[in-house]
């Protein structure tokens, strides 16, 4: 009850406050670092300075984490054939939807050009994106590469932007508190004619070796509620506890507030000013959506430059560029198709990040 009330108190005092003055009383929030899993951290957490987007010096946290964490479960991506049963996908094309990956999935695809499986019903499946691919269109299965770090910086305390920043394909979103990074929407089958399987938790491995998320992983079973899907994620589920820190270093939280209740007043962003357990006065913090990807769908604060590099010989990060050799589908004369949008690296011209 005591929380009820506050909701109620604060929504009350911020229904008439203007925006300007909501983002400003988010100077409390601050990225914690206690908060993220140890299983992930290849060392301690340290405060850094650090270059804003904006041109401004702050301070940042920095965290190097693993390739995936110790704990942590993953899969099923790609069927091995039409008899099994693998991860989930969105479909944007003909027929659009959230899709388990199965035999009715891929039939269906069949039926519109798309062909990932042979006459005797195995997938086409690849595991190394360096290679040349030998079929028009493949679910992308990568292989796991456990020497890979990556090192991702979050402003200590968020700046508010002077306007949002969408988040395209694959863009930079956050990182979770068991210390995997997210991505906005993966690539379409539509325009790369390959499918990057996602497991039921929404995540995958990126062409570098790492594993990411491309949803809210701790309320996606919510989505699959909503959208009639026969899928369930592995990761404990919570419709209202917190997820993860934006790259902005506002928190992501699930679907509905402290009440139980689903906000009603979220932004374009997905986000409010409202009461958190952490902050019960209220703070600036971003929701799931019920709908896939259940991300928020821009980010209200100001990011770091570099904010995100990674030891990997390839994909989101790396120090490859584009033009240094071939990617699938190519004859190897080093000149890819190009990136995808939202990503600077040719690696997505597969459709893999």
């Amino acid at each position: 009850m005591k929380t009820a009330r506050l909701v109620r108190k604060t929504a009350s005092i911020t229904a008439w406050l203007p925006a300007s003055l909501l983002m400003a009383g988010v100077a409390h929030a601050e990225v914690v670092p206690s908060q993220f899993s140890t299983a992930a951290l290849v060392k301690a957490p340290e405060t850094v300075s650090c270059t804003l987007e904006n041109g401004s010096s702050a301070q940042c946290t920095r965290l190097v984490v693993k390739y995936r964490p110790d704990d942590l479960e993953i899969g099923p991506f790609c069927p091995p054939t039409l008899d099994d049963q693998g991860g989930i996908w969105q479909w944007d094309g003909q027929h659009p939807g959230l899709y388990r990956l199965d035999r009715a999935f891929f039939e269906m695809l069949d039926t519109l050009g798309f062909h990932f499986h042979d006459e005797d019903e195995t997938l086409h499946i690849m595991t190394d994106l360096s290679k040349r691919q030998e079929e028009a269109n493949n679910c992308l299965n990568v292989a796991e590469d456990d020497s890979v770090e990556m090192s991702i910086l979050l402003p200590v305390v968020p700046v508010p932007a002077d306007s949002p920043t969408s988040l395209g394909t694959v863009a930079k979103v956050g990182l979770a508190l068991d210390g995997v990074p997210i991505f906005a929407d993966a690539p379409s089958v539509l325009d790369t004619g390959n499918l990057p399987a996602l497991d039921t938790c929404g995540g995958h491995v990126d062409p570098g070796g790492w594993y990411h998320w491309h949803a809210t992983a701790t309320d996606i079973d919510s989505v699959y509620d909503t959208q009639g899907v026969d899928a369930h994620c592995q990761q404990p589920q919570s419709k209202s506890a917190q997820f993860a820190y934006a790259f902005d270093g506002y928190p992501m939280f699930g679907s509905e507030d402290p009440t139980g209740e689903v906000p009603t007043d979220l932004d374009s962003c997905n986000g409010h000013f409202g009461p958190t357990e952490r902050h019960p006065e209220g703070e600036y913090h971003y929701h799931a959506t019920q709908e896939f990807p259940n991300l928020p769908a821009c980010l209200k604060g100001v990011v770091a430059k570099d904010n995100f590099t990674t030891n990997a010989r390839m994909g989101i990060g790396s120090p490859r560029k584009p033009g240094q050799g071939p990617m699938p589908g190519h004859a190897g004369d080093g000149h890819p198709d190009g990136p995808m949008p939202g990503n600077d690296d040719d690696s997505a011209g597969v459709g893999a990040p």
